[in-house]
């Protein structure tokens, strides 16, 4: 198994809060794990700990390769994070937030259109500044610059949320494209019955600790296991 990320013993704070308090994880290429537990038990701060956005107190983390406590900002450009912030910029128009995260992650300015079109943003959209979008249209063009970015690892937090249901659906399949192509994906949500037929594992997280551990039903890669 290629290691994706490698975690031992981690801990992180959210000021003198061990938010992570020695979580051990391995996830492998192409992998769909989705991360769950209850609000506050760490799941948000496990992705950004994986993103390179949370220093690490003590243990040992490696993501894509970088070790976290000395090159955090090497795995901040091969990770697609989409957090309860969208990252984008209000004062900017769709299609310009696009650009400019192709131009950070040196990708041609062939690919907003496409990255757009994927996940559904209209035509007329895309001269709006993101300040004038619906919580929806906002959701679905942060996911798209998640996409143009063409990252080796997906980092999602409720990703469904403020999508109706042809957005959701729509997000499943950009998921299961991305780790057929190779990508992998973690994914904390609280909406069980979509994402666990999803993932090819699912975490449990309380307390900072990851307490279990469980294969899915579907394999890495996007494929239902036989």
């Amino acid at each position: 198994m290629v290691s994706i990320v490698s975690l031992r013993g981690v801990v992180a704070l959210l000021g003198r809060f061990p938010a992570l308090a020695g979580a051990d994880l391995e996830v492998g290429e192409s992998e769909i794990v989705l991360v769950q537990g209850p609000n506050g038990a760490g799941k948000s701060t496990l992705l950004r700990v994986c993103a390179g956005l949370l220093r690490i107190e003590s243990g040992r983390a490696e993501v894509l390769g970088h070790d976290l406590v000395t090159d955090r900002a090497a795995v901040r450009r091969s990770v697609g994070l989409l957090g309860h912030d969208t990252a984008l910029y209000d004062d900017l128009t769709v299609e310009e937030n696009l650009r400019f995260w192709a131009r950070a992650s040196r990708i041609d300015d062939d690919a907003v259109p496409a990255a757009l079109d994927r996940l559904g943003v209209a035509e007329r959209l895309r001269d709006v500044a993101v300040r004038n979008l619906s919580a929806g249209q906002r959701r679905r063009t942060a996911l798209a610059a998640v996409v143009v970015r063409r990252p080796r690892l997906w980092l999602l937090d409720e990703p469904h949320s403020g999508l109706d249901q042809g957005g959701r659906d729509l997000i499943d399949q950009v998921i299961l494209d991305a780790a057929s192509a190779g990508a992998t994906v973690m994914l904390a949500s609280h909406e069980l019955d979509r994402t666990l037929d999803l993932a090819t594992r699912h975490l449990t997280i309380a307390g900072g600790t990851i307490t279990s551990d469980e294969r899915g039903s579907r394999e890495p890669g996007g494929h239902d296991a036989a």
